[in-house]
């Protein structure tokens, strides 16, 4: 007979018994279902609700259990539904009737969500230590490559130089954002809720701190039919961990196409390439792309647990069960990605000829021109318009601004002014100068070397701060 069966007179179907089962996929939370256990045996021996011996004995089967767990030599049963019961079911098993009284004062409502919120605080910080690595590759990165020129672009067309040191610190700003993130859900999720039972709390004198603190939590549940019901957590965790797979998507995307005989900014290092079964020069890609492809995978595990609270009245029902597996899942893919993806990173190699070559095409400092006639004295919207008339006549001449003599500069010019006559002087090529474009955007926060050097300070002294708190 179930744990749970007096009320029933007859078994259930076997269908039911499998259809109803969670223990294929959350036995994984079993080392936390026995240390919850043990907390809440100690705390039901220190306010007598169970006597001294009969906790020594629940607490060393509880142990032993877990050895045998780890040891692999423990089968659990699909009939006994869920890792709290299996876990019930084998203590009592071991160590005779005082097993019984294990679960005396709680609910599988409130052991569940005590068992996932434990889980969720351990792989937040696990996913951080991950990100960490990840952010120390790219300032590396960004370091060797300070000044190494390369085009920006917007729309996916080149816009203006940049260093591919500054557009590396972009990334280490996503994924700084996201350790903050998950930081922030760390406190939301570090809330205690065993001893709200099933919904209504417990006719027994429990000592529910005593319990968060065996258990690392900073602080317990406020309303008993909230704590059952709440899965906000899980919600924001997987946001947390959908907004890395962005980031290392967008990253992916970029490889992708740096790799590319078109663009030819990377090398792939072969240990993280594959080849083709058919064409014998390929080399693909295929860590960035399959980076890409699972985001939409971890996207699905946020909308699967969106989709099942959104009608849930309070408090527990049995879609709640369908959180384990999304979060599992999220979890699971985010990691196995980012470790992946940073020695993939880590091994790049940049063509830096071939970024600079880029850069210096789509006339990417014709807003320096542009910046060139304003501080002459020229409104930035009439530069504006006289630089892009300028391009237009680069185009059919199939020459580059930096290409122009000063009689076609001023030419120009004098087109729609005679007081503009030589406006354009010989410093004009120092100007649109891509080492000087670059150098000139020494804003805070901008793509020069010097400002790109500020920012690898910058990131290295977050880096020691974040460090601390995991240490912590």
């Amino acid at each position: 007979m179930k744990l749970w069966g007096g009320r029933f007179q007859k078994k259930t179907d076997s269908l039911m018994d499998d259809f109803h089962s969670s223990i294929n996929f959350d036995q994984r939370l079993y080392h936390y279902d026995i240390i919850g256990s043990i907390a809440h045996a100690r705390m039901l021996c220190k306010t007598g609700i169970i006597a001294k011996e009969e906790t020594e004995k629940i607490i060393w089967g509880l142990n032993e259990l877990l050895s045998e767990i780890e040891k692999g030599t423990i089968e659990f049963s699909v009939e006994a539904e869920d890792i709290h019961m299996n876990v019930e079911t084998l203590l009592i098993e071991k160590i005779g009737p005082s097993g019984k009284k294990l679960h005396t004062a709680r609910s599988r409502n409130d052991q569940v969500t005590l068992d996932t919120r434990m889980y969720a605080k351990d792989q937040i910080v696990r996913t951080q230590e991950l990100l960490f690595g990840l952010v120390e590759t790219l300032v590396s990165i960004a370091e060797k490559h300070s000044d190494t020129i390369m085009p920006g672009y917007t729309h996916l067309q080149i816009a203006q130089p940049v260093t591919l040191g500054h557009h590396v610190m972009a990334y280490v700003e996503m994924f700084k954002r996201d350790f903050e993130r998950l930081e922030d859900c760390y406190k939301r999720t570090n809330v205690m809720p065993l001893g709200s039972g099933a919904l209504a709390g417990t006719t027994f004198p429990l000592d529910r701190k005593m319990v968060a603190e065996q258990l690392g939590f900073l602080n317990v549940s406020e309303n008993s039919m909230d704590s059952v019901s709440d899965r906000d957590y899980v919600i924001e965790m997987l946001g947390a961990l959908s907004l890395i797979m962005v980031h290392l998507s967008r990253f992916c995307e970029e490889i992708v196409l740096w790799a590319s005989q078109e663009w030819s900014f990377v090398n792939l290092d072969d240990a993280y390439s594959t080849g083709s079964s058919i064409m014998p020069q390929k080399k693909n890609p295929d860590v960035a792309e399959l980076i890409r492809g699972k985001t939409g995978r971890v996207y699905g595990d946020l909308l699967t647990i969106l989709t099942v609270m959104k009608g849930i009245p309070l408090a527990y029902n049995k879609d709640m069960q369908e959180d384990k597996e999304a979060l599992f899942d999220g979890v699971d893919n985010v990691q196995k990605c980012l470790l992946i993806f940073t020695p993939m990173i880590a091994t790049l190699t940049f063509n830096k000829e071939n970024m600079r070559k880029a850069a210096g095409k789509g006339y990417s400092n014709a807003t320096d021109l542009a910046d060139y006639l304003v501080r002459k004295g020229m409104s930035f919207r009439d530069a504006h318009r006289i630089v892009g008339e300028l391009v237009n006549y680069c185009i059919n001449k199939s020459k580059n601004l930096e290409d122009l003599t000063l009689e076609e500069f001023n030419a120009h010019l004098m087109k729609e002014n005679e007081a503009n006559i030589k406006l354009i002087g010989e410093d004009v090529y120092a100007a649109l100068a891509l080492d000087n474009v670059v150098k000139r955007r020494c804003t805070y926060g901008g793509t020069s070397p010097e400002q790109v050097k500020q920012a690898i300070k910058r990131a290295k002294k977050y880096l020691d701060g974040a460090k601390k708190k995991l240490e912590n």
